[in-house]
């Protein structure tokens, strides 16, 4: 019975022991090394004499952050990853939260932690020298059960203060499994990894390469800079699969990076995180024809995915892609506000149950208990489904589209508007790179940033005016030389609504 992530990468061990597991541009490890050095590392941690207690991991996106991840886990307890470059005082926000009972961190940023953590910190470098002890090791992983916290990832709360999401084994467990089985994730994959490891988005490359013995290649953050750099670096190491935020392919497509380099090994392309605008995606297919491409969908609230869609039919560049059907051993209900089930093209909030569920809220019961309800379709025994906030809604075919967030819907001139079909239509303008709108409560009025390229302010506004409906059109439009976009590479919609209010 499999209990324990850590089991997956232990079973790994024994079928590729010498096979490059995960690489950054300083170093690579084989599986053998990474699981040997994760328990010098939790056998130093196991002194604390805790277990289930917080862990803060304080190091860049390497090959050492993921020794201490593992090594936090093979000491009983879980771990926080950290945004090294995330300003100071969100970090202690977090650290307040978390009350970690240690803090891992390396000599690159030991004198910046020094800064904000006065105690319990601990150094990769000297903890590397630890002598393993399997005695002390087995006694741990025996008491664990699967229902026990893996990780806490902080992502930005209402409140001003950052929400931590506690995700168990279990979940990570089911999860992995989903992904792996439905992409035919196998030892023969190579990742490209692009996003973060305090992002959601990383549990799907990650675990799913220590499920099937895959190789993972962190791909150097700069990179994304330079999509001519990028491709040549997927060509270099024979990456065959990427998973990414849209934000990323579109940098390549709009810079026609495709026409440059071409990637014939690259035969998986997963996208979430944000809306994938068509016009992008086409010319990625264009391309790679002969690739799979498929829209994952979820929060971080379900590990990382609830819903996916493998693209089988060609969409115009004015279409929006679906979000699919329901991952196996997940379940997804559409519920209106009545707290009835909606029909056919009836929208409703996106809520989800099964086992890739989070635990909950780590100290925070109240938003627990707002989030994570009883199931309202269910009146015969406790069922905790999770509340997305997001809107959906089936279409003729059966397939699950997404609409909007519930807090991107306003009322404007009495209509209720979704900012996200606002953003739908005009991404499909010839010339739009990319736009986000915004609404300005105190000004009535609908703002929308835009980057293009030989198209001018009117233009785009007849343009839009074409498109939709007068009460949906902009009134306002502010030209961007670049969208601004946060740690995850998404779109930073609160750096826009600062620009707005000054």
């Amino acid at each position: 019975m499999v209990k324990n992530i850590l089991q997956y990468l232990e079973k790994t061990v024994e079928n590729y022991p010498d096979k490059i597991a995960f690489t950054d541009i300083n170093r690579e490890v084989t599986y053998k090394e990474i699981m040997e050095n994760a328990q010098k590392l939790g056998t130093h941690l196991s002194k604390k004499n805790t277990r289930n207690s917080p862990i803060a991991i304080i190091i860049d996106k390497t090959v050492e952050c993921l020794e201490a991840m593992f090594g936090v886990l093979y000491s009983g307890n879980f771990y926080t990853v950290i945004d090294t470059k995330s300003p100071i005082a969100r970090i202690k926000l977090i650290l307040d939260t978390l009350e970690p009972i240690a803090v891992i961190t390396d000599q690159k940023n030991l004198g910046k932690v020094e800064t904000y953590v006065d105690q319990n910190i601990y150094v990769y470098e000297k903890m590397i020298n630890e002598k393993m002890e399997s005695a002390v090791l087995c006694d741990i992983r025996r008491k664990m059960i699967d229902t026990d916290p893996m990780y806490v990832l902080f992502t930005s709360g209402s409140t001003g203060i950052p929400k931590g999401t506690v995700i168990s084994h279990r979940a990570v467990i089911a999860y992995a499994n989903w992904v792996t089985k439905t992409f035919d994730i196998t030892s023969e994959t190579i990742w490209g990894s692009q996003t973060p490891f305090y992002f959601s988005m990383s549990i799907t490359d990650v675990f799913s390469t220590v499920l099937s013995g895959a190789t993972f290649h962190i791909i150097p953050k700069s990179y994304f800079s330079f999509p001519i750099k990028l491709l040549e670096f997927i060509k270099e190491k024979g990456i065959n699969s990427i998973y990414w935020v849209p934000s990323a392919l579109c940098l390549v497509a709009n810079f026609k990076a495709l026409e440059e380099v071409e990637i014939p090994n690259l035969k998986k392309v997963l996208f979430a995180g944000e809306v994938m605008p068509t016009k992008q995606l086409n010319e990625w297919i264009k391309k790679l024809p002969d690739a799979l491409f498929a829209n994952l969908f979820g929060p971080t609230e379900t590990t990382d995915i609830c819903t996916y869609y493998i693209v089988n039919r060609k969409f115009e560049n004015t279409e929006n892609l679906p979000i699919g059907q329901a991952c196996d051993n997940c379940d997804i209900l559409v519920i209106k506000e009545d707290g009835t089930e909606a029909k056919l093209d009836e929208a409703g909030e996106l809520c989800v149950r099964g086992s890739f569920l989070a635990s909950g809220y780590y100290r925070n019961m109240e938003r627990t208990l707002k989030a994570f309800v009883q199931n309202p379709l269910n009146k015969k025994y406790p069922e905790i489904i999770y509340k997305t906030g997001d809107i959906v809604k089936y279409n003729k075919d059966g397939e699950l589209m997404y609409l909007s967030r519930k807090d991107f819907q306003i009322k404007h001139m009495g209509y209720r508007i979704e900012l996200g079909e606002i953003e739908a239509a005009v991404n499909n303008i010839e010339g739009v790179i990319i736009c986000a709108c915004i609404y300005d409560k105190n000004n009535s009025k609908i703002v929308m940033y835009y980057q293009g390229e030989n198209l001018n302010e009117k233009d785009l506004l007849a343009k839009t005016r074409a498109k939709l409906p007068v009460y949906m059109c902009p009134s306002e439009l502010v030209k961007l030389q670049s969208m601004p976009y946060n740690a995850n590479g998404k779109i930073d919609r609160n750096k826009l609504k600062e620009m707005l209010e000054n």
